[in-house]
């Protein structure tokens, strides 16, 4: 499934048109601008000679906007070049820098050129930020000092800009300033006023997704209540904010990539928002002050207005992801095609687990029972267990379609994906819990889940398996380590030495692990217990490692060491480098050599081949 399937990402709409991205794993991973009219076919707007991508943090997203007259400015992830596509299919570039990456477009009112994000990496040491404006001719900043910004993005009437920023060792959800400033113009080129901070400035807070409403008032989602909930604003900066209705659940997500949007405006002036409730995302639009559930609009992001009627990409949990308009049996373009013989009955469905954890606390997980309607367990045979153990670690496990899910669900095994303690869409405490505690309470979570699955007869308790990517290997290693309830483990491109991550990380996760274990080095020593590494001794169950080796957010040395390290013990451990990969795997072959590789690794351990 993995070489015909396309991701489908940032859906936008502008005039008679829809706009979306499709990452292409057939393509070596390159990632491609489409669009499509109404009644027509899709089609790509670029040669394959560009890809559609930012580097600004590592993680990009929000590589490109598409303005009110169908103009489209991006990103190319591998020059980091700036382009305007104008509407005669021409391409133009931006005043762009060397060195520069780029991400968060937007273009003023009368497309004189745009607003975006620049991580400036030209002089030694850390890159720095900066909210600039390009046009033909020339790249002019605006704004910076702060470590970090994102969603620059100007009133209606081009009069004021406003943008969300923060400074380590915060990260985005931890706090962040909601800023705005006044705009002057001078030969088409902007200017900024006095900057004034219009939430965050007084109470630590997270405000995300800033989005205008008139000239003088905007929304933004702010956490400053324990969750992240919409907020009005004024460009008076002596104005207090005034709280809109609560929505039962969050309107944010954790900055980890631009181009998020969980506010829109509507034409008629109503608001939609996606809202994530214990985990599971809904949208919603407000109403005479109150929230109206939209339950067919099944997105895992928000739906654009497109005429009259709404676009979106369709997510379900049993059916390919899809950009559809007005109903979701409207599908413009799908991820992919079921084969002949696999149909939505082959697809496994989440179900929402609470269970007890550390402390008499809950945590949360989403569990799924092998479905295949072709193939059976025997009678009364418990099906083995896959834990995921999603990253970040301030991510959250989606109930989306996934194919890391139902490429376990659909050979018989059950699938628990664990929203540990730390994981986002159940409120700042929640999020906050993991603070000093990674390493130890997302691995208890997981033990946790794993028991109260198993004790329910819902999985095998002699062929229970973990495995996590990035942030969510650490959890996987220190599982392994402290616990005999899995079989066997597997970690993607995982983190094995923290304080070689606290050195080698990317700017954006510099000082993460200040929050998440302690400031460095003045901790070193719970960096050393904390890491994986110095707990080589305690795995005694087989671990496959995958990593690519272009990753500079967790270096390939590090899974290098880990596996070595059980080898000299005698311990049974697999490596495999993927060339070409970086933090993520995009090519076609990885993709399907991955998922292979690791079932067989497991089936082995089960003495099942």
């Amino acid at each position: 499934m993995a070489g015909r399937s396309v991701s489908l990402s940032e859906l936008q709409a502008a005039g008679d048109s829809l706009y979306w991205l499709e990452g292409r794993p057939q393509e070596k991973g390159r990632t491609a601008l489409v669009s499509v009219k109404r009644n027509e076919a899709p089609q790509d707007l670029l040669p394959v000679s560009h890809d559609v991508g930012s580097r600004v943090h590592e993680y990009g997203g929000g590589a490109y906007r598409v303005s009110p007259t169908q103009r489209v400015v991006f990103s190319d992830r591998r020059t980091g070049h700036v382009w305007l596509r104008e509407t005669d299919g021409s391409l133009v570039p931006l005043a762009s820098s060397e060195g520069c990456s780029y991400a968060e477009f937007s273009f003023d009112s009368v497309e004189r050129g745009v607003f975006c994000i620049r991580e400036d990496q030209r002089s030694p040491g850390e890159a720095r930020a900066a909210i600039v404006w390009l046009d033909h001719q020339r790249e002019t900043v605006l704004v910076q000092g702060d470590d970090f910004y994102a969603a620059p993005r100007p009133a209606p009437d081009d009069r004021h800009l406003v943008w969300v920023a923060w400074s380590h060792p915060d990260m985005p959800w931890d706090a962040t300033k909601l800023s705005i400033a006044s705009l002057t113009w001078q030969e088409d080129i902007p200017h900024c006023g006095t900057i004034s901070v219009i939430c965050g400035h007084s109470i630590r807070c997270s405000s995300v997704d800033p989005v205008w409403e008139t000239a003088q008032t905007l929304l933004a989602s702010c956490d400053e209540s324990g969750f992240w909930r919409p907020y009005r604003f004024s460009v008076e900066a002596e104005q207090n904010a005034v709280s809109l209705p609560d929505p039962g659940g969050e309107t944010g997500f954790p900055h980890w990539v631009f181009g998020q949007r969980s506010l829109n405006l509507l034409p008629n002036g109503r608001l939609m928002a996606q809202i994530v409730t214990e985990g599971v995302s809904s949208i919603a639009v407000l109403e005479s002050d109150t929230w109206a559930r939209q339950p067919e609009l099944d997105a895992a992001h928000l739906p654009v207005a497109f005429g009259d009627e709404l676009a979106w990409i369709d997510s379900p949990p049993d059916a390919p992801p899809a950009v559809v308009i007005g109903d979701r049996h409207n599908r413009i373009r799908q991820a992919f095609t079921f084969p002949q013989d696999v149909n939505a009955r082959d697809c496994a469905a989440p179900t929402a687990l609470p269970f007890p954890t550390g402390k008499g606390e809950t945590a949360h997980a989403l569990y799924y029972a092998p479905v295949n309607r072709h193939h059976t367990l025997a009678d009364g045979e418990q099906p083995p267990l896959v834990v995921m153990a999603h990253g970040g670690p301030t991510a959250r496990a989606s109930s989306a379609f996934s194919f890391k899910v139902q490429w376990w669900t659909s050979r018989g095994f059950a699938v628990l994906d664990v929203n540990y303690r730390g994981s986002t869409g159940f409120g700042r405490a929640y999020r906050r819990a993991l603070e000093g505690q990674w390493g130890v309470v997302d691995v208890q979570d997981c033990i946790a889940a794993v028991r109260h699955v198993t004790a329910q007869g819902l999985a095998d308790p002699k062929r229970c398996v973990i495995r996590g990517s990035s942030a969510g290997g650490l959890t996987v290693l220190m599982a392994l380590a402290s616990s005999s309830v899995f079989a066997a483990g597997c970690s993607l491109y995982g983190v094995t030495d923290l304080r070689a991550l606290a050195g080698d990380t990317h700017k954006f996760e510099s000082r993460y692990l200040d929050r998440l274990i302690g400031p460095y080095p003045e901790q070193e020593d719970l960096y050393l217990t904390r890491s994986p590494l110095s707990h080589v001794a305690e795995i005694t169950a087989p671990v496959l490692f995958l990593h690519g080796n272009l990753d500079k957010v967790v270096p390939l040395a590090q899974a290098q060491a880990m596996y070595d390290g059980m080898l000299a013990l005698g311990r049974h451990s697999e490596l495999h480098v993927y060339d070409g990969e970086g933090h993520g795997f995009r090519q076609e072959h990885t993709l399907k050599d991955s998922f292979s590789r690791e079932l067989a690794f497991y089936l082995k351990v089960f003495g099942q081949i």
